[in-house]
């Protein structure tokens, strides 16, 4: 089975170009959506750990950004705990699907979390900063203080460039991916 893993910036198109492989996505940020609705233990763990943000089951995203607002370490103590059950999730989904020739993993912090190893195959989505920017604005939830924390627990987009095997310039035009994709699609088959 090969492994993809897709790396970029926040904003940057990395789902949509993860869904446009046409294989099965491990989707992280959607997982991580689904713990918070149904994972007691994980609210216990928070629960403990945060009190003052987390009072009641299931978890909404507001408890979640006015921990990540208040303090910035909360954010790194709330990664840790869902970074394991996240992992878990993962090590299923590859294990029902071992069966598939491609996977694709959409991990924001897959390299951060060390998640990937050499035999993956990194596909780096590039846009632009400006691009981004605005399109992030038009998301329901946007707050520039929580993406400029998420980014700081990020490792540096030059570093994430250079350690993939492939770059996808995101225009964010279906015509532009599709191309990219099926060219890469082509160079490991």
């Amino acid at each position: 089975m090969i492994k993809i893993g897709i790396l970029g910036d926040i904003g940057s198109g990395k789902s949509y170009v993860a869904r446009s492989f046409g294989y099965p996505v491990f989707d992280a940020d959607k997982e991580v959506g689904k713990l918070y609705k149904t994972n007691k233990k994980i609210f216990k763990k928070l629960k403990k750990i945060l009190p003052k943000y987390f009072k009641k089951f299931p978890i909404e995203k507001y408890q979640v950004l006015n921990a990540i607002l208040d303090k910035n370490e909360n954010l790194s103590k709330i990664v840790k705990i869902i970074h394991k059950e996240v992992k878990e999730k993962m090590r299923i989904f590859l294990k029902k699907n071992t069966h598939k020739k491609i996977v694709i993993l959409d991990i924001p912090l897959l390299l951060e979390n060390k998640i990937n190893n050499k035999n993956y195959i990194l596909i780096f989505v590039q846009s632009k900063k400006s691009e981004v920017l605005k399109r992030l604005k038009k998301r329901k939830n946007f707050n520039l203080d929580i993406l400029n924390k998420f980014k700081k627990i990020q490792l540096p987009l030059d570093y994430k460039r250079k350690k993939s095997n492939f770059i996808i310039k995101n225009d964010f035009s279906k015509v532009t991916v599709k191309k990219f994709v099926k060219d890469i699609k082509k160079k490991i088959s």
